[in-house]
């Protein structure tokens, strides 16, 4: 049992790791660094309750202040790690004091890529990661009357379907020729389109941006690289987000697109973990290396990392979900469809509900549902167990998917 533990990177992972901690009956020194000022929050509600204005800030908080002073935790609430001496095993903060561990667990999530094109540094174009971002968005919205959103993924969707429920005409420009190009099928991606155009978005797709238009410092509009120049008041990029493994790198941890970690959630480093949006790991169930961007990853791969970190040897062996919400839509998404040989359809996109299923020489390797919650749930008891579906119930709607092996 280690005697001080740091953590650096204050979100779902770390809040989930101080939990674990302290029920396994770590009693030693715990100390969260974060370089927010304030407790770890939830990060999918920013793109939309949230920037809609009805979930307020303080609602956002996974848990108070309280609960780190009850289990006794050192937070560093607006303090960064600019640091790693794995040799000396301390971490040093940007005020210049160095912190001892026996163990450490880097939580330090993800940012988003940003734009690199002239114009991008005007006023009015913005980035969807914290509470700053969307603050800065809200206080734009009462003069917004037209917004272009940059990236037609999760996040850019999800805020186009926020923008568009609080009355703002919103334009999508995705250089692909379908939205969500990269995490779901064909069927999912035009029932998507055909739900946002319903709604009047205007939607572009294949077409790149080339440059960001302004009056003086303030952004007037965007240009397309086909010439086409649409007038917007503000802009909201979503092209997608970057592991924060700067940190690792610079201290010699081995990354590649995030943090490598093993079954254990252990770095390089033995007496360094990681879990979350920055680590890239082996999934043992799928037998691929992946970097995953969800809280319930996060969640996952922290609890893991803070059973080992005490000697709890346990294996990360999870099946992945992930939702998304658009309107009144609930996309899930469970398992990973890499290598898949085989589609099935149940139910039509026309009634709003319906799940597509990815087989792989037979067995059933992911399932993405659009408001079909027992689908969903009974996907992720099948997948787990490498079930292999009769192919003519899994078509059909009336026969749950439970009963479908």
């Amino acid at each position: 049992m280690p005697e001080r533990i740091v953590i650096v990177g204050a979100g779902q992972a770390a809040s989930q790791a101080v939990d674990t901690l302290r029920k396994q009956g770590f009693g030693g020194s715990l100390t969260l660094v974060g370089d927010e000022p304030v407790a770890p929050y939830q990060r999918p509600p920013l793109s939309k309750k949230y920037l809609a204005g009805l979930l307020a800030a303080d609602r956002l908080t996974i848990r108070h202040d309280a609960f780190y002073a009850d289990h006794q935790v050192d937070t560093r609430w607006g303090r960064a790690a600019v640091k790693l001496d794995p040799a000396r095993q301390l971490v040093e903060l940007d005020e210049g004091e160095a912190l001892p561990y026996d163990a450490l667990l880097l939580t330090t999530g993800s940012r988003p890529r940003r734009l690199s094109l002239p114009g991008a540094e005007l006023d009015g174009i913005h980035y969807v990661r914290n509470v700053a971002d969307v603050d800065r968005i809200r206080a734009e919205l009462a003069a917004t009357r037209r917004a272009v959103v940059i990236g037609g993924g999760y996040i850019g969707l999800e805020v186009t379907a926020t923008l568009r429920d609080l009355g703002i005409d919103v334009t999508v420009l995705e250089m692909a020729d379908r939205v969500m190009n990269r995490v779901v099928c064909e069927t999912v991606s035009r029932f998507y389109e055909q739900q946002h155009r319903k709604r009047g978005v205007e939607l572009l797709l294949g077409t790149g941006l080339a440059e960001l238009l302004g009056d003086g410092d303030k952004l007037r509009a965007v240009r397309c690289v086909d010439g086409r120049e649409i007038e917007c008041d503000l802009v909201i990029v979503g092209i997608g987000v970057l592991p924060n493994d700067e940190l690792a790198s610079a201290a010699g941890l081995k990354c590649n697109n995030g943090i490598l970690i093993d079954e254990f959630c252990r770095t390089s480093e033995p007496a360094i973990f990681a879990a979350g949006d920055c680590t890239q790991q082996v999934n043992r169930h799928f037998g691929v290396s992946v970097r995953l961007e969800s809280v319930d990853n996060a969640f996952e791969q922290a609890n893991t990392a803070a059973l080992n970190m005490v000697g709890v040897m346990t294996v990360h062996d999870k099946v992945p979900w992930f939702w998304s919400d658009q309107y009144d839509l609930k996309m899930i998404i469970v398992g990973l469809s890499q290598g898949h040989d085989e589609l099935v359809l149940r139910g039509t996109p026309d009634n709003h509900s319906f799940s597509v299923c990815y087989l792989k020489e037979g067995e059933l390797i992911a399932i993405e549902t659009v408001n079909q919650a027992k689908d969903q749930m009974a996907a992720r008891k099948l997948i787990a167990a490498h079930a292999r579906p009769n192919r003519a119930k899994l078509a059909d709607l009336n026969v749950a998917l439970r009963d479908t092996v």
